[in-house]
C-alpha cells in the first residue's frame, strides 16, 4: 500500500477525532432544557349555556369542569352554592361563574336583582324627544334636565330649565333591562334610572311637578358641569340669572333708601344800582344807573 495514501488516512482520522471531541465538549456544556411541569387542574363551575341578566341559576345551567391555570377571583367548585342565585350580568357558555356576576343569596332573579345595594331604580316617563330619540338603552349615562316655573320665583323670567342630576346610569328602558352593546335605538315610554335614595326623592318630585328631559353623555366623561340654568327671558334678552338678580338687588336697595331730595335752583343774585350824585350850583341831585350785568 502506498505510504502516502496511508498518511492521508491517518491525518483525516486525527482531524475527525479532534472535531468529534470538540463537538462533544460543546454539547456537554449546553444548559439542560427543563422539562415542562404539568399544571395542576382545579374543578370549578362553568356556565353550561349563555345566561342573560335576570335569569335564576338552575343545576342544568351549570357544569363542573377541570380548569388549568390561575383560578378566576370569585369562582367556586360548589354547584349547590350557586343554584337559585340571580344573574345580574350576562354569563356566556363555558365561562366561569364568578360572584360579581350574581345577585346576593336570597335576592332571587329578575329586574330587582340587578339593583346594587344602597341604590334605587326610579321610573321616569319620557317621550321620543325626552328619551333622546330612542338611544337611551340600558347601561347608558344621562343627565336629567327639568323645566318649569319656580314657586315664588320671578315671573319675568318665564319657564326655567335646570340640570337636576348628572352622570346617571340607565338601568332599563321600557321592559328591557339587558345591556345592548350595539346601542340600538328603541323608542320607550318609561326609563328606569339608577340613583341614590336622596336623588330618588328629588327625581320623584320633579317627575310630578316639572317636565323632564334626558340628555345623553359619554360614559367615560365623569366630570360634573357647573351650570346656573337658564330661562325664557334670557333666551331673548341675553345675560344670566345671576346678572338679573344683581340688578334686582340694586333696584331694591335704591327703593329702600327712599326718593332723592329735590334740588332747588339758587335764587338769582339781586343786582345793586349805581348812584351818581350831581351838583349843579346850589342844586344837588342823584341819578341811579342799573348795572345790567356789566363787570361780570
Amino acid at each position: 500500500m502506498n505510504k502516502r495514501f496511508v498518511g492521508v488516512l491517518i491525518f483525516a482520522f486525527l482531524v475527525a477525532s479532534g472535531a468529534s471531541l470538540l463537538l462533544y465538549k460543546v454539547l456537554a456544556t449546553r444548559p439542560q432544557v427543563a422539562k415542562p411541569v404539568p399544571v395542576a387542574s382545579v374543578r370549578i363551575v362553568l356556565a353550561g349555556r349563555q345566561l342573560e341578566a335576570g335569569s335564576v341559576l338552575k343545576e342544568d345551567d351549570l357544569k363542573l369542569t377541570d380548569w388549568q391555570g390561575a383560578v378566576p377571583a370569585g369562582a367556586t367548585g360548589q354547584v349547590q352554592d350557586l343554584v337559585g342565585r340571580g344573574v345580574i350580568a350576562t354569563l356566556y357558555a363555558k365561562e366561569p361563574v364568578i360572584e360579581s356576576r350574581l345577585a346576593a343569596k336570597g335576592a332571587g332573579g329578575g329586574f330587582a336583582a340587578t339593583i346594587p345595594p344602597g341604590m334605587r331604580a326610579v321610573p321616569v316617563r319620557v317621550n321620543e324627544v325626552a328619551g333622546v330619540a330612542g338611544f337611551v338603552v340600558p347601561g347608558m349615562r344621562v343627565d336629567v334636565l327639568i323645566s318649569g316655573n319656580s314657586p315664588g320665583g320671578d315671573g319675568r323670567l318665564g319657564t326655567r330649565t335646570k340640570t337636576l342630576l348628572q352622570n346617571v346610569e340607565v338601568l332599563s328602558a321600557g321592559q328591557d333591562f339587558k345591556k345592548d352593546p350595539e346601542g340600538k335605538p328603541v323608542v320607550v315610554q318609561v326609563v328606569n334610572l339608577l340613583v341614590t335614595p336622596p336623588d330618588a326623592e328629588r327625581l320623584s318630585l320633579a317627575s310630578n311637578q316639572t317636565t323632564i328631559q334626558l340628555v345623553l353623555r359619554n360614559p367615560l366623561d365623569k366630570a360634573e358641569a357647573k351650570t346656573p340654568g337658564t330661562a325664557v327671558k334670557l333666551l331673548f334678552d341675553g345675560g344670566t340669572i345671576a346678572q338679573l338678580k344683581n340688578e334686582d338687588e340694586a333696584h331694591a336697595q335704591r327703593a329702600a333708601a327712599g326718593p332723592a331730595p329735590a334740588v332747588h335752583p339758587a335764587a338769582p343774585k339781586k343786582e345793586t344800582a349805581f348812584v351818581m350824585e350831581i351838583i349843579s350850583g346850589a342844586k344837588k341831585s342823584e341819578q341811579k344807573f342799573e348795572t345790567g350785568g356789566e363787570g361780570k
